[in-house]
């Protein structure tokens, strides 16, 4: 019989993944569930505690830590420091935590030869702009405004300082929407750990667990299946553990669901190469950017790409539904 007796899941409803298990609600621990939005999605944080009112508490800070990251992160919020970034071109006396994701986010950026790269937000504006309007080309922007919008894009021309963040270039801007969650996952799953939580189990989006299922046994997280809506693809158990998935499916600008939030930064395009890209990684952040990267890379890179980064594995999904498994 194991000793712990406290753990949190926190599950993003969009994610499709079933994470707490009813049994606790059998075996009398009470359950606290809270409803709202996060991170612009709909999401719900279930924590089991025996003292409810340390449960609210708990969830309390886990709303506090996303809400303050949120300031800084948010491409929706017009006073966020992302927002005032992008509009400006620079940002002085920017936020320790702008500067630390922007900091790392340029790491993975070098690490994956620029398959991640923060800086293609100016691709995102060209795609939802042209697909907006009505009787849009079907094809996609035009090659010439595409070529512009795709001169914008590198990362090498993000200047980060503690005391100062800038574009080389007029006109570039800023998405952390392939980082940032994993990011928020791991300062809340630290804010937890530091409040003395052993097993804990976060999804914001990204997943990360801390320790292990108040049981003994490793967490288990269901993968949505990217073909059937509803449908559990495999299930993986992790421990002191992350995992992420990136895919285009969920987000098309198109009815035909041909072009999609995923960029390759070399090309301008969007990425066609696989339906969907699972990575475990020791944090959430690192599983973020990765499972980015590896969205745009062909299986012959993407298998080189894995293997710089420790610690990690991938479970890939072709388009015909066909699974790759890498492991690094």
């Amino acid at each position: 019989m194991t000793t712990r007796r406290r753990f949190l899941g926190i599950a993003a409803v969009a994610a499709g993944l079933a994470l707490l298990p009813g049994g606790l609600r059998a075996a009398g621990v009470p359950v606290r569930t809270w409803r709202g939005v996060a991170l612009g999605a709909d999401s719900v944080i279930q924590l089991a505690h025996p003292d409810p009112a340390e449960a609210d508490r708990l969830i309390a800070l886990c709303l506090e830590e996303v809400a303050r990251l949120e300031r800084i992160f948010s491409l929706y919020r017009t006073d966020s420091a992302l927002v005032r970034l992008n509009r400006d071109g620079v940002l002085e006396a920017p936020p320790a935590d702008l500067v630390r994701l922007l900091s790392e986010a340029a790491a993975f950026s070098r690490r994956t030869d620029g398959a991640f790269d923060p800086t293609v937000q100016p691709l995102w504006q060209l795609y939802a702009g042209h697909f907006a309007r009505p009787g849009a080309d079907p094809a996609g922007p035009p090659e010439a405004v595409l070529r512009a919008a795709r001169e914008l894009v590198d990362h090498r021309k993000l200047r980060v300082e503690p005391g100062r963040v800038a574009f080389a270039g007029r006109g570039m801007a800023v998405t952390l929407n392939g980082i940032a969650q994993g990011y928020v996952t791991d300062r809340v799953s630290e804010r937890l750990r530091a409040e003395g939580m052993t097993d804990v189990l976060v999804d914001l989006g990204e997943i990360r667990a801390l320790g292990h299922h108040p049981s003994g046994r490793p967490w288990s997280v269901g993968l949505a299946d990217p073909l059937v809506e509803g449908r559990n693809a495999g299930t993986l158990e992790i421990a002191e553990r992350a995992v992420a998935t990136s895919g285009g499916y969920g987000t098309p600008f198109d009815a035909a669901g041909r072009f999609t939030h995923l960029f390759d930064p070399a090309t301008g395009g969007c990425a066609r190469e696989w339906l969907a890209v699972t990575v475990l990684a020791p944090d959430a952040t690192t599983a973020d950017a990765l499972s980015t990267a590896l969205s745009v890379a062909p299986e012959a890179r993407a298998a080189v790409l894995l293997d710089r980064f420790p610690g990690t594995a991938a479970r890939l999904t072709r388009r015909d539904g066909s699974v790759l498994a890498l492991r690094a």
